[in-house]
């Protein structure tokens, strides 16, 4: 990580020339400014560690610029500078928020040592911060669930790759877990106590997409009294999430290949452009070869961003992780709804395991969301389970052929022992009066793993 970054507002020359290079000669980044309305309009497009604030200046008093700084960026550590303070300005200073008041002159060694402790302050902040994000991501984890080999596999390049800064492409379905995936890699990776920022490349106009990426300088357009931050910048020293990529306009396109060349960027109106260091990762569900080929994608962005590859299975790729993801929904949404649901009767396990799931895990969500509103009961039963898509299966297709019935009741059969006896292969094996041999067999045939039945989770820890 590079040294820290360090604002100075001062109207005297003299001064802000002296800071500068006691500064740099130390090894920190400084920004200069000439006084409060250039500091707030630099703190609007550009993150700092720590501020220094002359007091007395004519245009705007260091007070007002402290208010204003730290509503800016609530955390930045602002040190107030004056010749002619006392007691009573360090005290209101204080009351302001101000980290640490200095007299002029001071002493260059205490100078740069008070700076180094308020840049440790602020770095501990960050990492209890990091740490308690890192719990609630943790903790929200607990539902990727991990029992299908395919989804072991995944978590193992996640694991992997997650402590490099190569640029990650996420490519799965909808509802497969995209997002989450790249929060994965986001808390595992070295810039986790940074932010993770998301936007979804395909619900936002092309207009409004650039704006919110590259963010816009005060008066860049009618209307644009102040500075915003894009995306881009806001995600400094973090990870940037792009989801469904593939449907980024052209235009836009190049201007990320630039960012991801220079590792710059110019925000509208601004008339010089913005470095910004962040971990890029991107996902879609669509097929990015296929776009190349009909021009809507560029093909030097895709080498680009396509370093290392991810791929997510379908849920119906991985049906041993329906019963355990269903379970985990159940107890989700009952804590946060404060009912008392057990579970599934076996033949609710059954109709769950048999379905296609279009929608994936986003969908299996859904419909356990919906069956737990609506039951009366505390378990949930077979009709509070996709009426509608076996409305639709049964007037489309009528009855299934016998092998293909055969094989589904089976099937069930199995998932509904595993779900009886917490997935003890020995007193499944009993209840269905095969010897353990066989039964085994009639697992591996139907791809079910008897842990994923096991009341203990596999979770991304």
């Amino acid at each position: 990580m590079s040294k820290a970054n360090i604002l100075v507002v001062d109207d005297d020359p003299g001064l802000r020339t002296l800071l500068k290079n006691r500064l740099v000669a130390v090894g920190y980044q400084v920004t200069l400014t000439e006084g409060g309305p250039e500091a707030l309009a630099r703190a609007e497009e550009e993150l700092f560690d720590l501020a220094l604030v002359d007091l007395k200046m004519e245009e705007m008093d260091g007070f007002t610029v402290l208010e204003k700084l730290l509503r800016i960026q609530p955390n930045l550590p602002v040190f107030i500078l004056t010749a002619h303070g006392g007691i009573p300005d360090a005290v209101q200073a204080t009351k302001k928020g101000a980290y640490d008041f200095l007299s002029k002159p001071f002493d260059p060694k205490d100078f740069l040592h008070r700076l180094e402790q308020a840049l440790e302050m602020r770095r501990l902040r960050g990492e209890v911060e990091r740490l308690h994000s890192l719990v609630q991501e943790r903790y929200e984890f607990d539902h990727i669930i991990a029992a299908s080999d395919k989804m072991q596999e995944v978590l193992r390049q996640v694991a992997q790759v997650a402590a490099t800064d190569s640029t990650i492409c996420i490519f799965g379905e909808s509802g497969t877990g995209k997002e989450l995936i790249a929060k994965a890699l986001h808390v595992a990776s070295q810039r986790a106590q940074g932010p993770f920022v998301v936007i979804n490349c395909g619900a936002i106009p092309e207009h409004l997409l650039e704006n919110e990426l590259f963010g816009h300088t005060r008066g860049a357009y009618t209307g644009a009294d102040r500075a915003k931050r894009g995306l881009v910048q806001q995600a400094a020293r973090g990870t940037l999430f792009l989801d469904e990529i593939g449907d980024m306009p052209p235009s836009l396109q190049v201007k990320l290949l630039r960012v991801l060349q220079e590792r710059e960027f110019m925000p509208l109106g601004a008339e010089s452009p913005v470095q910004t260091d962040f971990r890029l990762v991107v996902a879609t569900n669509r097929d990015l070869i296929k776009l190349i080929a009909e021009g809507k994608f560029r093909e030097d962005l895709y080498y680009r961003i396509h370093v290392i590859p991810l791929f997510l299975p379908p849920l119906r790729e991985r049906p041993e992780d329906i019963t355990p993801l269903a379970q985990h929904f159940v107890q989700r949404f009952s804590r946060e709804m404060n009912k008392e649901i057990e579970g599934f009767t076996p033949e609710a396990l059954r109709q769950l395991a048999q379905y296609a799931w279009p929608g994936n895990v986003r969908e299996l969500a859904n419909v356990v969301e919906r069956a737990i509103v609506l039951t009366t009961r505390s378990i949930i039963t077979p009709d509070l389970l996709l009426p509608q898509q076996q409305e639709v299966q049964q007037s489309s297709t009528g009855l299934a052929p016998l092998k293909e019935a055969r094989q589904q009741f089976e099937k069930g059969y199995l998932v509904q022992i595993l779900t009886m006896v917490n997935g003890n292969v020995a007193r499944a094996a009993e209840l269905a009066g095969r010897d353990r041999t066989e039964f085994y067999k009639l697992l591996h045939k139907h791809t079910l793993d008897p842990g994923a039945f096991k009341t203990t989770k596999a979770p991304v820890g």
